[in-house]
């Protein structure tokens, strides 16, 4: 998937972030408001902001997405069923769900795999996404993580919540994609915070970017663009 770096191409990869629990509905507001503003391909929210992003971003394009598990992925798999069910009750259409970890740091892959299965099919051919939060994990744990998460069948595997201390990086995004066949996708989340930074994870093999900082990326791009363009005007009335 080729993705251009444009205004309109990066904030087409775009999952804007608003997941911080200390957040006030004053937060989510101004969050919100950014992710229609910018045109972002979607939110991802916390479950109980699901339906008010859903009635606030109603005509903008922007998807409500959510997150599943969170944050540290060691709730039973009856649970997670239990939360995707509500949360698309409430009008989410992706799910981020995060992986049982322990059980992926313990070998236990049959474990694993079946959690996220179960996840899949109760999401009923909705957009899935599994975080193995990259973090916590060697290089191996990454590789079969990813592994794990193509065989319980989810659309994209995940590098971070975000709140372990740790986010994407390069090596973590291109191992991620050199194990994964071209069935499943690529998210880099976590420390995305610039629009060098999310250039970096696109060309790694990123097809979507989970950040808070969506304006400043798309406005560092725009005004990019801009700063060509009058650099260009220049040179043309300079003959």
């Amino acid at each position: 998937m080729t993705i251009e770096l444009t205004e309109r191409g990066i904030a087409a990869t775009i999952d804007h972030a608003i997941l911080k629990p200390e957040f006030t509905r004053a937060d989510v507001d101004k969050e919100l408001d950014i992710a229609a503003e910018w045109g972002v391909f979607s939110v991802c929210v916390r479950p109980s902001d699901i339906a008010y992003a859903v009635e606030r971003l109603a005509g903008t394009g922007v998807a409500v997405g959510t997150v599943i598990g969170f944050p540290h992925g060691t709730t039973s798999t009856a649970a997670k069923v239990a939360e995707l069910a509500q949360a698309q009750a409430d009008g989410a259409v992706e799910f981020d769900m995060v992986v049982n970890i322990g059980a992926l740091r313990s070998g236990f892959d049959d474990v694993v795999t079946a959690d996220i299965a179960a996840v899949v099919e109760a999401a009923s051919g909705a957009v899935t996404k599994v975080i193995l939060e990259t973090s916590l994990l060697d290089l191996e744990q990454i590789e079969r993580g990813s592994r794990l998460t193509e065989a319980g069948g989810a659309t994209f595997v995940k590098t971070s919540t975000g709140f372990a201390g740790g986010g994407a990086t390069v090596e973590h995004v291109t191992l991620m994609r050199q194990t994964v066949s071209p069935a499943v996708r690529v998210k880099a989340s976590g420390g995305v915070r610039g629009l060098e930074a999310a250039i970096a994870m696109i060309e790694a093999g990123a097809t979507r970017l989970g950040t808070s900082a969506s304006a400043t990326i798309l406005g560092e791009l725009r005004a990019r663009a801009e700063g060509r363009e009058a650099s260009q005007a220049q040179d043309t009335t300079s003959y």
